[in-house]
């Protein structure tokens, strides 16, 4: 469904990929790891077209996302940020339907607002919510929330920024099996952003180390936890000795 080939995106004289090759299976459930600043968000943004690689290219079930319609393009996705990036001045359910209420995809109000309330009540939410404001939300509830507008419009492909980033223990591993169920009841294909391993073991069916620019190491799931690469090692036990230098 994803495929890059040698893409290289530097900002100035910053490097930040240096020939990035992954593919990514239809269906399949593909979480990227690596440390802070190692340019995952930025191969986010390539897929999506929002950052322009310099070179080497980048197709989604076959089409370059370059030259494509990007109307048409960016409705086949959804999106959870990183802290739901829910608009504050907007009840929940225009969050959740903010992409039905407007543009290619739009629906009349009352099914727009129908289509919501459905989808909170996919992720646990009941229709009480619907008219609240983010404000008014705890912080697993807005991620909640984010969730349910990541597939309002019920996307064949998902990303993930972080989905588990502020939460405590417990409300990390409600997301983590959210978004788990969810993909598989949808069939979508999905990449994740993630540091944390737990998330790895919940929802990953594929992984991918991003490290110098390239990908370092791809595999299953479980091989990540033994793998015998020194980097891969190093990041998925946390240790502050091995080769990714680290501030002392």
């Amino acid at each position: 469904m994803i495929d890059l080939r040698g893409v290289h995106k530097s900002f100035g004289p910053n490097q930040v990929l240096r020939g990035v090759d992954l593919h990514v299976p239809k269906g399949q459930s593909m979480v990227i790891i690596g440390g802070s600043g190692t340019g995952k968000s930025v191969l986010l943004k390539c897929v999506l077209g929002l950052v322009t690689p310099d070179a080497g290219t980048i197709t989604v079930d076959g089409t370059d996302v370059t030259r494509s319609d990007r109307d048409a393009f960016l409705a086949r996705f959804g999106m959870l940020f990183q802290g739901a990036a829910l608009f504050d001045s907007l009840p929940v359910w225009q969050n959740v339907a903010f992409r039905l209420l407007r543009g290619s995809l739009k629906r009349p109000k009352g099914q727009a607002r129908a289509i919501a309330i459905d989808k909170l009540q996919r992720v646990g939410l009941g229709p009480e919510v619907a008219d609240r404001f983010p404000a008014e939300l705890s912080g697993g509830m807005q991620k909640r929330v984010g969730l349910a507008r990541a597939i309002a419009t019920d996307p064949e492909i998902i990303f993930f920024d972080e989905p588990t980033t502020g939460l405590d223990p417990i409300m990390a591993g409600v997301i983590n099996d959210l978004i788990r169920e969810i993909v598989v009841d949808m069939g979508a294909t999905t990449m994740t952003i993630t540091h944390d391993m737990t998330s790895v073991r919940s929802i990953a069916d594929q992984v991918a180390m991003l490290h110098g620019g390239q990908i370092r190491w791809v595999g299953a799931k479980d091989a990540v936890f033994d793998s015998a690469d020194p980097y891969v090692t190093q990041f998925v036990n946390g240790l502050a000795d091995g080769p990714i230098e680290t501030l002392r």
